[in-house]
């Protein structure tokens, strides 16, 4: 966390201030830990998805209360409450995602997925056909898991994808694996 403070955040706000510009909204970086070091890939002023609902699994405090802070000028008067568990959030997406791919394919196993008290999955690109979801986009799911640490967040998150099923369906199998050094076929 220091290091995302002094080499982003201060340098965000040092730029702010420089410029004279007053913001107030959300503002959301994305970075990515590599081999050289943090990069910034990206700022939003808004939530960040899928990396919110990572985030939003941990936050005990009641985020209206923040965020209402936040429009009063009053952010400095809230301390968010975290929680010490760990979480991990793996996409399921579309076969050729982020490139071309097809939608309309029937969703099974949600469900059972989320049998799980640490797991949510949140739907990104899905809709409702009759009774049946079905893939309307690219990021199709966020199977989001918390544990007491982040090798137990991540085999809860990747025991849930598991259980998940339609045609072209794909997922990264090594989300987390450069802060817990496990394998996917480990998990």
């Amino acid at each position: 966390w220091a290091d995302v403070r002094a080499l982003v955040l201060d340098k965000f706000v040092a730029g702010l201030r420089a410029d004279k510009l007053d913001f107030c909204g959300m503002l959301f970086p994305g970075l990515m830990l590599t081999s050289s070091g943090l990069k910034v890939l990206e700022f939003n002023c808004r939530f960040g998805d899928p990396e919110t609902q990572v985030l939003l699994r941990r936050l005990e405090s009641d985020l209206l209360d923040l965020l209402w802070a936040a429009t009063e000028n009053q952010v400095t008067t809230q301390t968010p409450n975290w929680s010490s568990q760990a979480a991990c959030c793996v996409i399921v997406a579309s076969g050729g995602y982020p490139g071309s791919y097809e939608t309309g394919k029937k969703i099974s196993g949600i469900a059972e997925a989320s049998t799980d008290p640490n797991v949510v999955v949140f739907h990104a690109g899905t809709k409702m056909r009759e009774s049946d979801v079905i893939t309307s986009g690219g990021r199709v799911l966020g199977v989001t898991a918390t544990g007491r640490d982040l090798p137990a967040a991540r085999k809860s998150a990747y025991s849930a994808v598991q259980k998940i099923q339609f045609d072209a369906m794909e997922f990264r199998g090594d989300i987390g694996d450069a802060l817990t050094n496990n394998q996917p076929d480990q998990i």
